[in-house]
């Protein structure tokens, strides 16, 4: 009789001080109607273990979940997770790179600028995720406790009942195919990262010396005014790259359409880097001067390579990226 004493106060000390002799009465009542007449210590242990560990038992007579997300609510919740924190998290990036690129004083060199892009891009990603997680989660756990419905099955990512016609909504992505958000994540970080350079190349790209206290932007490579000339291609550029990358994060996963999509991207985007680099004032003579007395080489014949090789990897690259693209989409 002691098991079952010390049984039930391990449930009613879990229980509203107001219900636990009401309960303990009843759970002793149901005890002693599952034991036989003469009863031994065999059968109490085994009465004990039907009726299970006494935390589980005392959450049931509470009518509470002892869980933060349960199972009814946790797909969802972690539906919701994976879409809102990228969406967020974009938005977050996109804010902090035009926020910086206003500020911008040029004082920075350009691997300081690239690793404060990053380092606030991922720190952002990091403040923002605890967010939404934070703000999430007490959302479904509010919803969790405030439940009273008497159906406890868990709801699809639509927050209705499971039917069989869900399985119609789910896609089959081969994993070759698919499209992960944190490479779409990445992808807006680079856009970002080169439009700071761009529109700000003649502070940020040249040649940098050791003034003794850390290094030195001396002479710009690029003409700022020529750049800046081009400026309605260039985000001609800017928008399709945008709508690219919102365009994989709604898919997930490469189509034909998507390939397509890209490879005119890429194609306008090589067309305009060559009109923007065949430009024979881009290049400031300060600069090219500097290297040809540095690699011992005359000038027009180094600002040839030099254009001829920016151009031939530029152009490498991105049928790279139209190849890679099509045998995605094409994987079945």
């Amino acid at each position: 009789m002691e098991l079952i004493e010390v049984y039930i106060q391990e449930v009613t000390r879990r229980l509203p001080e107001k219900s636990r002799e009401d309960i303990g009465l009843e759970l002793r009542s149901t005890i002693e109607d599952m034991l036989p007449d003469d009863y031994g210590e065999e059968d109490v242990n085994s009465v004990l273990e039907k009726l299970g560990n006494p935390v589980t038992l005392a959450s049931e007579y509470r009518d509470q979940p002892m869980h933060l997300i349960g199972p009814r609510y946790f797909d969802a919740y972690v539906s919701l997770l994976k879409m809102i924190i990228p969406i967020v998290s974009v938005i977050a990036l996109i804010s902090m790179t035009a926020e910086y690129f206003i500020n911008y004083n040029g004082e920075d060199a350009i691997l300081d600028i690239v690793l404060h892009i990053m380092g606030e891009g991922i720190w952002g990603f990091i403040q923002v995720g605890i967010q939404v997680f934070f703000w999430l989660t007490l959302i479904f756990a509010i919803i969790e406790r405030t439940d009273k419905g008497k159906y406890k099955q868990p709801l699809s990512t639509s927050f209705k009942e499971w039917t069989p016609k869900d399985l119609k909504n789910i896609p089959h992505i081969p994993k070759k195919k698919a499209i992960k958000k944190l490479e779409v994540f990445g992808y807006f970080m680079w856009i970002a990262i080169w439009v700071t350079l761009y529109f700000n190349a003649d502070r940020l790209i040249g040649i940098y010396e050791d003034s003794g206290t850390g290094l030195e932007f001396v002479i710009p490579a690029f003409n700022q005014e020529i750049l800046l000339s081009y400026w309605p291609l260039v985000l001609v550029v800017i928008v399709l790259e945008i709508g690219l990358a919102l365009y994989k994060f709604i898919k997930s996963k490469w189509t034909m359409k998507m390939a397509i999509y890209n490879a005119i991207l890429a194609l306008i985007s090589t067309t305009i880097f060559i009109v923007i680099f065949s430009n024979p004032n881009l290049l400031h003579q300060e600069f090219l001067i500097y290297l040809s007395d540095l690699f011992n080489i005359k000038v027009l014949q180094l600002k040839g390579r030099l254009v001829g090789g920016i151009i031939f990897i530029f152009v490498l690259s991105e049928a790279i990226n139209i190849f890679d693209g099509c045998r995605k989409a094409r994987v079945k």
